[in-house]
């Protein structure tokens, strides 16, 4: 969930909401990443969003950032258009995926930016008017959230339009803007203090969940540092995996900056992407800068670099005898 900066109207117009919605579908397309629901108002948005192995984190900087761009554009102003960084929670979708639905898709009622929910059936800037199959839209999830109210689409749209009904009388008991260890505690490197801490931290943000999702999630995160500094520990880094990896192709590392066209070359830089973002969690734009490459080239390279270890069995210790 992310504002505008100082609260204003950042979605003024119907222009602003479909640039919004046309740059999410992009994102969902390039990063895998699912949107199983979604509210645009006024100031605001809420997304729930199921991330794949590409970090949520990419598919937001571009949403966000090109959005921001043309918003300038479009209404002539420049500057910061959204207030801070946005807001991330991790939750526990067999505890919370429902009740997020509904609380995300009643926002515009509680706004007052529609009178009912008829009228919210056919209002199209949530995802509810596409689980009702009024507003189609094929990059949202309807599957994965009709699928829990009946097999058959007709009674569990049913089921699902009687589900938010209810949420319009009954008050949710759950803080949407807190719940669970803070995920940026201590940079998540100090575990066990965290677990000590869990009852006092329980309501802080960005972790919805009981205390066994909470501590799974950073057991999680902790093994992520752990190995990367494991990694670091031996001598990794970008040039030497450029270098590791360009010697298994057989392609000269000074052309890594070259465009380069399905050829020994192009495999060696997809491999680059992946394994620089997946193993050593580099940020895309730090690869995209040593490559000569924009973020969503690297997050495509990375794609077909992992089809391509995949297929051919290239582990990263293959690489290691090929390393400076």
């Amino acid at each position: 969930m992310g504002r505008g900066l100082e609260r204003r109207r950042v979605f003024a117009t119907s222009a602003d909401k479909q640039d919004f919605v046309d740059r999410l579908e992009a994102g969902l397309s390039e990063t895998g990443t699912q949107c199983l629901a979604w509210a645009m108002m006024n100031n605001h948005y809420h997304l729930l969003l199921r991330a794949g192995t590409t970090p949520l984190a990419d598919l937001m900087r571009k949403l966000l950032g090109g959005y921001a761009t043309t918003y300038n554009l479009r209404h002539g102003r420049v500057g910061y258009v959204f207030q801070n960084r946005y807001k991330s929670i991790l939750c526990d979708e067999d505890a919370y995926l429902l009740e997020l639905v509904r609380y995300i898709h009643l926002n515009p009622i509680r706004a007052k930016i529609v009178e009912s929910l008829p009228a919210l059936d056919r209002y199209i800037w949530t995802g509810h008017a596409t689980l009702m199959g009024i507003h189609l839209l094929d990059w949202q999830q309807t599957e994965a959230v009709l699928a829990r109210f009946g097999q058959q689409a007709i009674p569990a749209r049913g089921s699902y339009r009687q589900f938010i009904a209810q949420g319009l009388s009954k008050p949710t008991g759950i803080d949407y803007g807190g719940g669970g260890l803070i995920r940026s505690y201590s940079g998540w490197q100090n575990i066990d203090r965290a677990r000590k801490e869990h009852e006092r931290k329980i309501g802080d943000e960005r972790i919805l969940g009981d205390s066994e999702f909470v501590e799974q999630a950073l057991r999680q995160d902790q093994l992520r540092i752990e190995n990367r500094a494991q990694l670091i520990r031996e001598g990794w880094d970008l040039e030497n995996l450029i270098i590791a990896v360009c010697a298994f192709f057989l392609v000269d590392p000074a052309r890594v900056t070259e465009k380069a066209r399905r050829d020994a070359l192009s495999t060696a830089k997809s491999v680059i992407c992946y394994y620089g973002t997946k193993r050593l969690h580099l940020s895309s734009i730090e690869v995209g800068l040593r490559l000569n490459m924009g973020q969503s080239a690297v997050s495509m390279s990375s794609k077909r670099g992992w089809k391509y270890c995949d297929e051919q069995a290239l582990e990263w210790d293959n690489l290691a005898k090929y390393r400076a």
